[in-house]
C-alpha cells in the first residue's frame, strides 16, 4: 500500500491528482471546524467538554467529523447525500421509470445523478431545521445549561439552516470535483476524512480512561480487526461462465470464458446504516418525552438507548441481517443476470442456460450471503461489546461503521492508484 503512493507520487500526472485530493480535504476540514453565524462558540466548547456525545446523534456526527455537535458551517457532513443515494437506489426497484433511467446507460445515471442532489438538498434543509431548532431550545447536548446560540430569533434560525444547507451542497460539490480530476470516488473521500477525523481523538479517551494496558490491548485487537475486514472484504466467490462462439456478418464473436464475481460481503455497509437508522426511532421518542411514564417508553429507555444493553445488542444483530439479505436482493437480480447471460450467448458449465441458471444463482448467492451477514454483525457489534468492557464512547474507533468505511475505501483508493500505475509502466513486446 505504501510503494504504492510512493511510487503515485513519483509520477507527475497521479501526483498532480493526489495533491489535489489533499488540497480539497483540506477545505473540507477548515470547513468543518468554521462556525455557523449565531453560533456562541465557546458557551458549545464548554458544553462538548463536559458531556459526552449524545448516542442519538452518534452516526450523524460520525460522518461529519465531529462537526455537527459544534454546529459548524459542514455540521450536516456527507450524511444527507448518503441518505439521498440509498433512498433513489431503493426508488429505482419500485418506480418504473427510475428503473428505464437505470437502463438507458451514461444519460439515465446523469439524471438519476440530478435527482439524488436535488434530494440531497431537500433532505439537507430538514435536517439543519431539526438540529438548529434542538439547539434553540437546549435540546442538541442533553444536560447543558448554556446557551448554545447567540440569539433565538427567526433571522438567526433562518441564516443557520440556509448556512448549513448550503454547506451540504459545497460538500457535494467537493466530491464531484474528486471524482473528476482526483483519484477514487469523491463522496468515499470525503467520507473516510470525516471518519479518520474522530480517530485519533477517540483512541486517546480509551488511553485517558482505561491507561496504557488496555489502549494496549485495544491497538492489537483493532490491528487483528483490520487483518480480518481485509481478508473478507476481498473474499468472493468467482462463478465462471462461458460464452459460446457465433458469428456475426464475416465475424466470428464469442468464445472466452469470464467469471461473476460474488463477493461475500455483498450489501456493503448499507445495512448497518439501515439497522443504525431504524434503533434512532424509538431513542428519539425517549428523547422527546424524557418525563414520560408511559411504560413502553420506559422499557424503551430501559432497553434500547443504551447500546451496551443485550437486548439492544441482539435486536441490532438481527436488524443487520435482515437488512444484508433484504439489500442484496433488490440489487443483484439473478433473473436479470440469467436473461443478460442468455441473450449474449452465455452459459454457466453444467448449468443449463435460463431458468436453472436463475435457481443456481440464487442458491449461491443465498449461501455466500449468510455469512456475510454474520460477519456485517460481528464487527457492527464491537463499539457495544467495548463500552460494556472497557466503558468506551458511542465513537469506538475499532468496529462498527467507522472502521469498515476506512478499511473499504483505503482498499478501493489503493486499487484505483495500482491500477493507474500499472496503465502508465505496461511494458509490451517493444521496448
Amino acid at each position: 500500500m505504501l510503494g504504492a503512493f510512493a511510487n503515485a507520487f513519483r509520477t507527475p500526472d497521479l501526483r498532480r491528482k493526489l495533491l489535489f485530493v489533499l488540497l480539497v480535504i483540506t477545505i473540507f476540514r477548515l470547513g468543518s471546524q468554521v462556525p455557523t453565524p449565531g453560533v456562541n462558540v465557546a458557551n458549545v466548547q464548554s458544553c462538548i467538554a463536559d458531556l459526552e456525545e449524545d448516542g442519538l446523534y452518534s452516526l450523524i456526527n460520525l460522518f461529519s467529523g465531529g462537526a455537527l455537535l459544534q454546529l459548524a458551517v459542514f455540521a450536516l457532513g456527507i450524511m444527507p447525500y448518503i441518505t439521498a443515494s440509498i433512498i433513489l437506489q431503493l426508488l429505482v426497484v419500485v418506480i418504473p421509470r427510475l428503473e428505464t433511467l437505470k437502463k438507458e446507460g451514461q444519460a439515465g445515471q446523469t439524471k438519476i445523478t440530478q435527482y439524488t442532489r436535488y434530494l440531497t438538498l431537500g433532505l439537507a434543509v430538514l435536517q439543519a431545521t431539526g438540529i438548529v431548532a434542538l439547539a434553540r431550545s437546549g435540546q442538541l447536548l442533553q444536560g447543558c445549561q448554556e446557551d448554545l446560540l447567540h440569539d433565538n430569533g427567526t433571522a438567526t434560525f433562518l441564516v443557520m439552516v440556509v448556512t448549513m444547507t448550503a454547506g451540504t451542497a459545497v460538500i457535494m460539490w467537493l466530491g464531484e470535483l474528486i471524482t473528476d480530476r482526483g483519484i477514487g470516488n469523491g463522496m468515499s473521500i470525503l467520507i473516510f476524512a470525516q471518519v479518520v477525523a474522530t480517530f485519533p481523538s477517540s483512541l486517546w479517551n480509551v488511553q485517558k480512561t482505561n491507561g496504557w494496558w488496555v489502549f494496549g490491548v485495544v491497538m492489537v485487537v483493532g490491528l487483528v480487526l483490520v487483518a480480518a475486514i481485509i481478508f473478507i472484504e476481498q473474499a468472493q466467490r468467482r462463478i465462471p461462465v462461458q460464452y459460446a462462439r457465433r458469428m456475426v456478418g464475416r465475424k466470428m464473436f464469442g468464445g472466452s470464458s469470464t467469471y461473476i464475481p460474488l463477493k461475500v460481503n455483498q450489501a456493503g455497509i448499507i445495512p448497518v446504516i439501515f439497522a443504525s437508522s431504524l434503533l434512532y426511532l424509538p431513542a428519539m421518542a425517549v428523547q422527546f418525552n424524557p418525563e414520560s411514564k408511559n411504560p413502553a417508553l420506559l422499557f424503551i429507555a430501559d432497553n434500547l438507548v443504551n447500546t451496551g444493553k443485550p437486548l439492544y445488542m441482539a435486536v441490532y444483530f438481527a436488524l443487520i441481517i435482515f437488512f444484508v439479505y433484504f439489500y442484496v436482493s433488490i440489487t443483484f437480480d439473478p433473473k436479470e443476470v440469467a436473461d443478460n447471460m442468455k441473450k449474449y450467448g452465455g452459459f454457466i458449465p453444467g448449468i443449463r442456460a435460463g431458468r436453472p441458471t436463475e435457481d443456481y444463482l440464487s442458491f449461491v448467492l443465498s449461501r455466500i450471503t449468510f455469512p456475510g451477514a454474520i460477519y456485517l454483525g460481528m464487527i457492527s457489534l464491537v463499539p457495544s461489546i467495548a463500552f460494556v468492557l472497557i466503558n468506551a464512547d458511542q465513537n469506538f474507533p475499532f468496529g462498527g461503521v467507522s472502521i469498515l468505511i476506512m478499511v473499504g475505501v483505503a482498499l478501493d483508493t489503493v486499487k484505483q492508484i495500482e491500477s493507474q500505475l500499472q496503465q502508465r509502466n505496461y511494458e509490451g513486446f517493444l521496448r
